[in-house]
């Protein structure tokens, strides 16, 4: 018998399992076994001509027709890690210890855990890691696919060529692994998978850290970061902080169309953290939140059709590179949210869609695993190893990158079964309501653990419906975000904003109505990227009239945002009054900051930033109705509003007046809850922001005149279309013994 070869004519049923690549658990065959006292080294190369383990100085003899070699013989010959040198047709030689050879790697406990949905950190044990084992280098794969027959590492250490590198199953908990020596950090992989059917899919690791640039979609191994964090004071100062009484003022940000370089090209994360960081900090932004940059293949849908829950999308540079990024703002006191989806997945083939063969990340059933809307896929959040995948992602983002929060989209069409969708096309749940009780469970969690594992970050649903206590605690029985979008108010207040001014005394009540719930939730008031859209045009498209009133109006409306109560949010080109719908597919027009009116808008806006950062009374009680005191909420015949915001003692007040039509009105008088001077600390008609000027010469002192219930009263003019913030000045003469203003004498004695 020629060297190399040897024939065996009937082969055993886990051998020819093996060779049709569909054996649940190669170590089984492969490797080194002793057997009857003798040694047998298995190992299957389909490149290979011949394989030799140099350690020994033996060779495997290849098994006749196939790719598998073989060594019998003595026990000591061969040691338990040992290296296989091989060598293909062209005659290159190639070398590395046999993966066949190492025990498993995964821990027991950890298994148990991830099965139970309460394994936290799952994703420092699935995916890829580059490890050491017994003094060997290499990377440990592991994948959850409980329903194929076989899972390979492919790559291009292997040639993708699932026969080289099969994987092991751990018993009954679906996580197959394989540590395989010698593969270098940086390179390509993927899995190979064989459902039960016979069928060979090769998919993404779900767990991966980094990916190809779109639209190549193979993932990238990475070594463990070196990174050097800079903001431990910021974090501390983040657990210690009561957001509630702070300021919060968000610029929503879309990576790849805020800025681009001179040739139109995507920006590096560090480049663009420099930026973003002047331009913040210039406008008086207190955070970023930055639609998904979760590894998505298609440009066109923001991010919001995510594949790669655990990485950055490298569209923008490397996981470190957003780890500069974070950490950058932080050093420069802007915090970072991120807009994260477990509300759905798309569909592609390559990803997480039938990801084993069948419905593991989704349900089979349509009515429950489909979203129409968007034709994505829904999470089934009752399997514990799908929650414990989303659960682990939102924990990854907060913990390996430091964010400050994650915004949960579309959290509504989670809670309901029947969301969007007709008689017939939803499944109750099993007492016949339409709650989805499994995403309810899975929503408290995410919120229980997030903010346990990481205090002070914030998590932040976008709820459009009436479902009660979206942001109170879950041992109160709600759901447990810290915020809520409040979007009623967003579609109450843009509907009435784009009537002409002749008709909104008629619909007076989309202002106030907002005010019956403010304080049912810790709201947030977006004015969002799904507001500057699929043909709802630009907020300063929408304001009716001419370019003047256009103009006004968008300084009115942002006036009223910032004086109202609750958080604020602005997506990026709002700031400055763009023109035209946002467009995702290249940067925003900043060659407007070069005009007037636009800069007129940009620096109203800063100035307002930074008021309600200042002034206690227009942050302190956002979520509070003690904060909070209508003046006048019936003027609807001139479409006035006006109202006071407090801070915590009672003591600081800013009175925020309101005129909604295009007619300047003099004389207008307010009842004020003290006496004194009310400096006017922001006017959205100045003429430094583009306004006619129309105004009170910079403040206005109280008179001793009874109105509206109250013993003191402004004297106003109130500009077109225009919007007042006057913050009452205690001067030297006024502090009574309990800090509050004392009567204007001077005042009294005319008045007598």
């Amino acid at each position: 018998m020629p060297l190399g070869t040897m024939s065996i004519p009937s082969l055993p049923v886990p051998l020819q399992r093996l060779l049709e690549a569909r054996h649940h658990d190669p170590f089984e065959v492969l490797g080194r076994h002793v057997e009857g006292g003798r040694c047998v080294v298995r190992t299957l190369l389909p490149q290979a001509e011949r394989v030799r383990i140099p350690e020994s100085g033996v060779e495997l003899a290849r098994v006749e027709g196939t790719a598998l070699f073989v060594w019998e013989g003595e026990p000591d010959r061969v040691p338990e890690r040992y290296r296989l040198h091989w060598y293909d047709a062209r005659g290159d030689v190639h070398h590395h210890h046999d993966p066949y050879s190492f025990p498993p790697q995964l821990g027991d406990f950890d298994l148990h855990l991830f099965g139970e949905g309460r394994h936290w950190h799952a994703y420092r044990f699935l995916g890829a890691h580059p490890r050491t084992v017994d003094g060997v280098a290499g990377v440990l794969f592991a994948v959850w696919a409980p329903n194929a027959e076989r899972a390979s590492v492919v790559g291009e250490f292997n040639a993708w060529d699932g026969r080289v590198h099969p994987m092991r199953v751990r018993g009954g908990s679906g996580v197959w692994e394989l540590f395989v020596p010698e593969v270098p950090a940086g390179a390509l992989y993927k899995f190979e998978l064989r459902d039960r059917g016979g069928n060979i899919q090769v998919k993404i690791d779900p767990y991966a850290n980094a990916f190809q640039r779109r639209p190549e979609t193979a993932g990238i191994i990475c070594a463990e970061s070196d990174f050097a964090w800079h903001d431990q004071a910021w974090l501390g100062a983040r657990a210690e902080t009561d957001w509630q009484r702070q300021p919060m003022s968000v610029y929503e940000v879309h990576l790849g169309s805020w800025q681009r370089s001179a040739d139109g090209e995507f920006l590096n994360y560090r480049e663009l953290a420099e930026r973003l960081a002047d331009y913040v900090l210039a406008a008086g932004f207190t955070h970023v939140e930055l639609l998904p940059i979760t590894e998505h293949p298609l440009d066109a849908s923001w991010g919001y059709q995510s594949t790669g829950y655990f990485a950055p999308t490298s569209r923008f540079g490397s996981p470190d590179d957003f780890r500069w990024f974070v950490d950058h703002l932080h050093r420069r006191g802007i915090g970072v949210l991120l807009d994260w989806v477990p509300a759905h997945f798309p569909r592609d083939t390559f990803a997480l869609a039938w990801y084993d063969g069948s419905a593991l990340y989704e349900h089979a059933d349509p009515r429950l695993g489909e979203h129409k809307d968007w034709g994505t896929l829904i999470f089934n959040y009752g399997r514990n190893e799908v929650k414990n995948f989303l659960l682990s992602s939102a924990l990854y983002w907060l913990e390996e990158f430091h964010l400050d929060g994650l915004r949960v989209d579309a959290v509504a069409s989670m809670l309901y079964l029947d969301y969007s969708r007709k008689p017939g096309e939803w499944v109750p749940n099993k007492y016949g309501g339409n709650e989805n009780l499994e995403a309810v469970e899975f929503l408290r969690q995410l919120n229980t653990v997030t903010h346990e594992q990481h205090p002070g970050t914030l998590m932040i649903a976008e709820e459009s419906t009436a479902w009660p206590a979206v942001s109170r605690p879950t041992y109160l029985g709600g759901l447990g975000f810290s915020m809520k979008w409040n979007m009623g108010w967003m579609h109450d207040t843009l509907s009435y904003m784009s009537k002409d001014p002749i008709y909104r005394h008629y619909h007076h009540d989309q202002l106030t109505f907002g005010l019956l719930y403010a304080f049912t939730e810790n709201f947030v008031l977006p004015f969002s990227h799904d507001e500057v859209v699929h043909g709802k045009r630009s907020i300063l498209d929408r304001m009716p009239g001419d370019a003047w009133q256009k103009f006004a109006s968008i300084r009115l409306l942002y006036t009223f945002m910032f004086t109202y109560p609750g958080k604020k949010l602005l997506f990026q080109g709002c700031e400055f009054g763009q023109g035209r719908e946002w467009d995702f597919a290249g940067e925003l027009d900043w060659y407007l900051l070069e005009r007037p009116q636009h800069q007129g808008v940009h620096r109203l806006v800063a100035d307002l930033n930074r008021l309600y950062h200042g002034e206690a009374a227009l942050h302190e009680l956002d979520f509070s109705g003690e904060g909070f005191e209508w003046i006048d909420c019936h003027d609807s015949s001139q479409s006035v509003l006006s109202y006071v915001r407090k801070d915590r003692s009672g003591s600081q007040v800013a009175v925020c007046v309101f005129n909604f039509t295009p007619v300047p009105r003099t004389g207008y008088r307010i009842g004020v809850p003290l006496a004194g001077h009310y400096r006017e600390a922001v006017n959205s008609d100045s003429e430094s922001y583009g306004g006619g000027n129309v105004g009170n010469r910079g403040g206005v002192t109280s008179e001793p005149v009874s109105w509206m219930g109250r013993p003191h009263s402004l004297l106003i003019d109130l500009p077109p279309l225009g919007g007042l913030a006057m913050i009452h000045e205690v001067r030297a003469a006024e502090p009574g013994p309990a800090g509050e203003a004392e009567p204007d004498l001077a005042l009294d004695a005319d008045a007598q």
